[in-house]
């Protein structure tokens, strides 16, 4: 299904493109076509100027040619027959010496009787497939990504199958709005930005902090039953750490510049793995230690590049859910398949009811380059970790070419509430750097032997997971998570010693609660603490006092219901206890 909808993305950027040649003729010259998983671009030369005000009148004549039915037909072609077709486009030719350069078959698709692209396809039979698309933004995008090329101008688009999928994805976009964790990261006082710091260097809140703290304790509390050890290593170390474990030949570029000191340079900590390769070698071990599993919160600090910076998605200052298994060729498949039940354990807990995982392999081509040059390796480590997802029945598909350095890895893709993919975490075998740092063990046949050691960060990095935590729940966190748990709301002064005295026995009681003690009327109280969507809202007036309770009205329900302060405690804790919501 995902196939058929790719083609029609596909094949309805055609149609947008042949629809602008046809309105606009030798005014636009057609560069280049992105298709994404949720999206098609279309890179053009425009000779007028353009405005989203002008794509009705695209949309229209896009129109006519899915209402004609027109078939879109495949045709291979030779070098010459494509330099002649596309000669008079810079940016066609460019990309059929490209592409005659890596493989021989060219191929053009021909829509109705007059279009004619250069495509490697694939696309739908007939443009009548399409049942429904929409132009939905434009921006300006460099040729072939380059800031030195000409700057072209770049128009997005959607197309379905159905007209109910359109509408319901514009639905989950104006709901995606609401989400963006940006939008209410501002709003809810989790984190900020400011350029006095630096981009991509975010700032936690108080708000923010304690939904960090609350993510940690959950780590450190599962990774204890997981039998890991906790470890804690510095933001700097020597060029020659980096140097052995080999990151920077490979990740220079994203990596803050060094710093000279004592005639030594030294780097921002990019990864945790290298240190905890030192830890791991601080003595001898036997392989009645392994598996050996060291889990550490590191701060780590990645060069990203300014473009590509987006909230707290993607940023410079990262703190990292890391750890290292050190492990014998034998106890692999356990440790990985337990990796894989840690994410099944977050995604039950989290609700995340979507999800998928990507083998990332490598490709014979960067051997040596991309990747450390070990074929034969390359090709027994990805044979075992297919056979262990396999077992795993976890869904996945296959990526070459995006494997780590080091060795195969799974990338986890999750979907948020309302649909929204998001790429959370990783998980990663290595074959390769262990021994760079000499890591051994005393096998129980006296020899000594290298382990395997497995990467894996299931929260990701706390920007990364509260960035998709906010849009998962839309800003109201279960009460477990939520910086504040309650919020007391007196009906007037006369009420605000008893209201101190419940916020006191619930603060002592580790119950994250605040009074809103302002002049408003409990109808502005009620507005405002549902605009920080607090999980509990306390009303107190005098049936309360007289009763020794509290109105509870939960944030989520709507529900309000009168509890003794023990009882409503009591519930509370309970909830927070278990994680529940």
């Amino acid at each position: 299904m995902e196939d058929q909808a790719h083609k029609i993305r596909h094949s309805c950027e055609h149609v947008y493109a042949q629809a602008i040649k046809e309105l606009y003729g030798d005014k636009i010259a057609l560069a280049v076509a992105h298709i994404s998983d949720d999206q098609f671009a279309n890179d053009a030369r425009w000779a007028i100027q353009l405005s989203e005000e002008d794509f009705p009148k695209i949309e229209k004549k896009m129109q006519q040619i899915i209402d004609a039915d027109l078939p879109i037909v495949r045709k291979e072609v030779s070098l010459e027959e494509a330099k002649k077709i596309f000669q008079d486009n810079h940016f066609k030719s460019e990309w059929v010496e490209k592409w005659a350069a890596e493989d021989k078959t060219l191929t053009v698709y021909q829509t109705g009787d007059n279009y004619v692209d250069l495509c490697k396809g694939p696309h739908v039979e007939r443009t009548g497939q399409i049942k429904a698309f929409k132009l939905m933004s434009m921006s300006g995008a460099y040729w072939r990504g380059d800031e030195k090329n000409e700057m072209l101008t770049r128009v997005y688009g959607v197309a379905f199958g159905s007209k109910e999928e359109l509408i319901q994805y514009l639905k989950n976009l104006e709901e995606a709005k609401k989400r963006d964790h940006r939008k209410l990261g501002a709003e809810l006082e989790i984190f900020m930005m400011d350029d006095k710091v630096g981009p991509g260097l975010p700032l936690w809140l108080p708000n923010g902090a304690i939904i960090v703290e609350e993510l940690e304790r959950l780590a450190k509390e599962t990774e204890n039953s997981f039998g890991y050890k906790r470890v804690r290593t510095p933001h700097i170390a020597k060029e020659e750490l980096y140097l052995t474990s080999g990151h920077l030949p490979y990740y220079k570029d994203s990596m803050y510049p060094p710093m000279d000191l004592d005639n030594q340079k030294y780097y921002l900590k990019a990864m945790n793995c290298p240190h905890h390769h030192l830890i791991y070698a601080n003595r001898p071990r036997s392989y009645r230690e392994l598996p050996l599993r060291l889990a550490e919160y590191g701060h780590c600090y990645r060069y990203e590049d300014s473009g590509a910076l987006f909230g707290l998605m993607r940023v410079r200052s990262l703190c990292m859910n890391d750890a290292h298994i050190y492990c014998t060729p034998e106890q692999f498949k356990a440790e990985f398949l337990a990796v894989i039940d840690m994410y099944k354990y977050y995604f039950n807990l989290f609700g995340i009811e979507k999800y998928q995982m990507r083998l990332s392999l490598h490709n014979q081509e960067g051997l040596g380059k991309k990747y450390v040059d070990e074929p034969e390796l390359w090709k027994q480590t990805e044979a075992e970790v297919r056979a262990v997802m396999q077992d795993s029945k976890v869904p996945f598909v296959e990526v070459a070419g995006e494997a780590a350095f080091y060795g195969p890895k799974i990338d986890v893709q999750i979907w948020s509430a309302i649909g929204r993919e998001f790429t959370l975490a990783t998980n990663q075998l290595d074959f390769a750097v262990p021994k760079r740092f000499n890591l051994t063990y005393i096998d129980h046949d006296g020899k000594e032997k290298t382990p395997l050691c497995i990467h894996r960060a299931p929260l990701s990095t706390h920007e990364r997971f509260i960035g998709f935590l906010l849009e998962h729940y839309a800003g109201a966190f279960p009460a477990w998570l939520a910086p504040i748990q309650a919020m007391i709301l007196p009906v007037s002064v006369k009420h605000l010693d008893y209201a101190n005295q419940v916020c006191q026995k619930l603060l002592v009681n580790n119950i994250r609660a605040e009074i809103d003690d302002s002049d408003e009327k409990l109808g502005k109280k009620i507005r405002n603490a549902e605009m920080k969507k607090i999980p509990y809202m306390l009303v107190i007036g005098d049936k309360e006092i007289e009763a020794e309770s509290v109105a509870a009205r939960n944030y989520k329900t709507k529900e309000q219901k009168v509890d003794r302060v023990e009882d409503f405690l009591k519930n509370i804790s309970e909830e927070i206890k278990n994680r529940l919501g």
